[in-house]
């Protein structure tokens, strides 16, 4: 990713990217079960390209112990993934099986995968914490991913928590959760992001300084008229300020 461009998203909330794509018309970004789940996950914002994984459901003469061996396997797809990749797995919201453990966790850091998203779950669940993988997932189990799933592929289109990913696309996560950014919108989102998150921290001002919401949120003329000035006035501010330094 452009590493600007990632500076910024790693700024910005899922909520607001929700807020920011729903003004494109997009209402389909918020990936239903991924969840903070690992202590390396709370309390954090990551940003990074999907790296899609696809599970089918199981077929006993294909979802076996023997194909963790195979060309087509979680471990093929993982010696393929980039470094700064957020790894994101179409479990079909079946969360009685995990599909990563600790090994193949302990394997994607050493890789440098961002985070691991999925709307399945994960099993040995404190090695997994043990290997600092930050993970989105809909909880933990103990089952393998072969007693309810089959791995049938990576990097094709996927459904993860009911949103389309494609490999490439921008995922972004905290705590609220997953949030896809279609590939074409990422420079869009993060610039008109920024923007939201300035207008919404000024607001917030304005509401601990006793400002009532009507016309504040959203901005009517007048108050958005408030908001030019006062950030313009910031702005001024700014190149005086690295003058004195």
């Amino acid at each position: 990713m452009d590493p600007i461009i990632k500076a910024k998203l790693e700024k910005i909330t899922t909520a607001t990217i929700t807020t920011v794509l729903l003004k494109k018309g997009l209402r389909n970004v918020w990936m239903r079960g991924p969840q903070p789940f690992t202590i390396s996950a709370m309390g954090q914002r990551m940003v990074g390209p999907a790296f899609t994984l696809r599970f089918v459901p199981a077929r006993e003469d294909l979802a076996t112990p023997e194909s963790w061996s195979s060309p087509i396997s979680t471990r093929a797809a993982i010696e393929a993934m980039p470094e700064g990749c957020i790894c994101v797995a179409d479990a079909m919201g079946v969360s009685d099986a995990g599909i990563f453990g600790d090994i193949l966790c302990a394997r994607m850091v050493k890789r440098g995968v961002t985070a691991l998203v999925t709307d399945g779950a994960v099993r040995d669940v404190a090695g997994v914490e043990g290997t600092g993988m930050p993970v989105w997932c809909a909880g933990g189990a103990a089952p393998p991913s072969v007693a309810a799933l089959t791995f049938v592929s990576w990097q094709e289109p996927i459904g993860c928590g009911g949103v389309a990913v494609f490999p490439d696309d921008v995922v972004v996560v905290d705590d609220d959760g997953a949030v896809l950014i279609p590939k074409a919108l990422v420079e869009y989102v993060a610039n008109e992001g920024t923007e939201q998150e300035r207008l919404e921290a000024w607001i917030v001002s304005q509401v601990e300084a006793g400002e009532k919401l009507p016309g504040l949120y959203p901005p009517n003329a007048e108050n958005k008229a408030r908001y030019e000035a006062d950030k313009a006035a910031a702005d001024a501010e700014k190149p005086a300020k690295k003058k004195k330094k």
